[in-house]
């Protein structure tokens, strides 16, 4: 039953080109939700200022390991947590200010919120912490006890499923699973800066991490509640994961062979024991037995609209404890990127383009071979995904250097190569265009005007150097386990946030597009069933700056605060 209440949703929720899944008839902007969670009640921890720049050049990113760990303290946890989901500017036109931050949500509504959960760390009290980004700062929203062992740092992440259904309606729900992906992203490539790693721990049941969490909680406005989705663990030590053993004296050449194309979607599976098992059991007793403070402010806006459908879908999709077998990438060389930005950089800069310059130059082959390589699970941004790769691309070429305009594929693991080759249009080619990866070009043509349709007829998906749509393996996943629906989301939105930074590192901008028409996009590529469907789409290009609007700094307002 559960299976197909998710099923249904996924059909009831496509886009077409007769209509649009449903939403609100009409949007008043000055009743948004408040974009920032708020606690009353709770005692406050102040995080050192942030701002502060580290060492690491985007491009050490490729080899983790080279980079130093940085000492688990305050100021790292709140650099941490500020690279990950805090601000990086504020922008103005008149009298409207709205601020962007270093993850991206769809229509910047931001339903994803973050927790810090510490026990036995010298610089704050053990404890249940909501971060607060738009103050740099925690909330204590639990008291545990100080007897607890040391675990180091974890972050937990949930999600306002009503603040992106203000907007979106019915639809939402795909899109808070979404953010939920780029955020793991954001916190990968935060953590990686400092010198730490990721680790999901998704043997974790929602119910369990609510319990952690405090959101079976009766301290949140009706509909306003929050929705558990994932816990991770924050290895704050030298880097030592087994991930970069796989190839280590490949992966540290300067200028490392192209891989020879075999193996490329190739994984090793680990132990399903999970050393952490028994930690979490300990960690739940203790957060049922600790002291609990603070009621969630409300997000003020009126609740003109219901969407129970979000409701049912998200109960369908509940996800029970489960054992979880690791599932590792065999490492292969990744294309060195120009760019000679600090990370920190490139994190602070990302912003979702809104229009892009459609006579510009093509963009460099080496650009978009170095952006395709560092999506595939065998590049260190997907060191932390602990499974096989269920999302493929399928990619409009518009303007790159050497490549015929077209449609072009990228699947991402091996065994998907015949699977979607008998699912496609039997026309296509299917020649492989690239020995630095497998990418395959499929049709030539001017597809501008397709993609720009496709994608609800926004220029944004023809005036880029390529956009592409993210195909899930999908009616086989949810027969599995309905739960993983979310999971195919999640998968997509960290490919968008691995595709965003790499742009700006290329000098360009990237731009999430949730609005597409599904079946349309189904119907050009031949596919006939719902073994795959497509859940995502993303395109990369030239940004137009709108001259218009001021960009003022990320916390600029923390300054005027004794």
């Amino acid at each position: 039953m559960n299976k197909q209440t998710v099923l249904n949703y996924h059909t009831r929720t496509k886009h077409s080109l007769e209509r649009y899944a449903k939403g609100p008839e009409s949007i008043d902007w000055e009743d948004q939700p408040d974009p920032f969670r708020h606690f009353s009640g709770c005692e406050i921890v102040t995080l050192p200022l942030p701002g502060a720049e580290l060492e690491p050049l985007f491009t050490d990113l490729d080899n983790p390991e080279t980079i130093p760990a940085k000492p688990l303290n305050l100021t790292n946890a709140g650099l941490l947590l500020e690279l990950a989901f805090g601000l990086s500017a504020w922008k103005q036109f008149g009298p409207s200010r709205w601020a962007l931050r270093c993850n991206p949500s769809s229509g910047n509504l931001h339903p994803t919120e973050a927790y810090l959960i510490s026990t036995g760390n010298s610089f704050i009290n053990s404890g249940v912490y909501h971060y607060v980004s738009h103050d740099h700062s925690l909330e204590q929203r639990c008291r545990l006890s100080d007897n607890l062992p040391d675990s180091g740092i974890l972050i937990g992440l949930s999600s306002v499923h009503w603040r992106e259904a203000w907007k979106y309606g019915e639809r939402a729900f795909r899109y808070c699973q979404h953010d939920i992906g780029h955020a793991l992203g954001a916190l990968r490539y935060a953590a990686a800066t400092l010198g730490w790693s990721v680790e999901l721990q998704a043997e974790w049941s929602d119910d369990d991490i609510a319990k952690l969490l405090g959101l079976d909680r009766d301290d949140f406005k009706k509909q306003e509640h929050e929705s558990p989705d994932i816990i991770c663990r924050i290895d704050t030590h030298t880097y030592d994961k087994p991930f970069d053993m796989l190839n280590k004296s490949v992966h540290h050449d300067t200028n490392p062979p192209l891989p020879s194309g075999e193996g490329w979607g190739e994984g090793i599976q680990k132990s399903t024991n999970n050393k952490h098992s028994n930690y979490s059991e300990t960690l739940l007793k203790a957060a049922q037995s600790g002291a609990w403070s603070g009621k969630a402010d409300s997000l003020r806006a009126y609740h003109m609209y219901k969407w129970p459908v979000i409701d049912e879908v998200a109960t369908a999709a509940n996800k029970p404890r489960t054992e979880e077998p690791e599932w590792l990438a065999v490492q292969q060389p990744i294309i060195k990127s120009s760019c000679t930005k600090t990370a920190t950089q490139i994190i602070r800069q990302r912003r979702s383009a809104q229009q892009f310059d459609g006579k510009m130059p093509p963009m460099p082959q080496t650009d978009f071979y170095r952006m395709l390589t560092a999506v595939m699970p065998t590049a260190a941004a997907f060191e932390l995904w602990r499974w096989p790769p269920k999302i493929h691309l399928f990619i409009f070429v518009h303007r790159v250097e050497g490549l015929a305009p077209g449609i072009y594929t990228l699947p991402r693991e091996l065994d998907a190569l015949e699977k979607l080759q008998a699912a496609t249009l039997a026309d296509f080619d299917w020649h492989k265009v690239s020995e630095a990866l497998p990418l395959y070009h499929l049709h030539s043509g001017d597809c501008r005007q397709v993609a720009k349709t496709l994608s609800c007829h926004q220029p944004i998906a023809s005036d880029s150097a390529f956009s592409l749509g993210m195909v899930a393996e999908f009616s086989e996943t949810i027969e599995a386990a309905p739960w993983l629906y979310r999971r195919l989301f999640w998968e997509c939105g960290l490919i968008g946030q691995t595709l965003y930074l790499e742009a700006e590192a290329a000098g360009l901008r990237g731009t999430g597009i949730g609005c597409y028409f599904d079946d349309s996009v189904h119907e050009l590529l031949g596919i006939k069933d719902d073994k795959f469907q497509s859940l995502y789409h993303f395109t990369v290009g030239k940004p137009l700056e709108d001259k218009r609007l001021e960009t003022l700094p990320a916390y600029g307002h923390l300054d005027d605060v004794v």
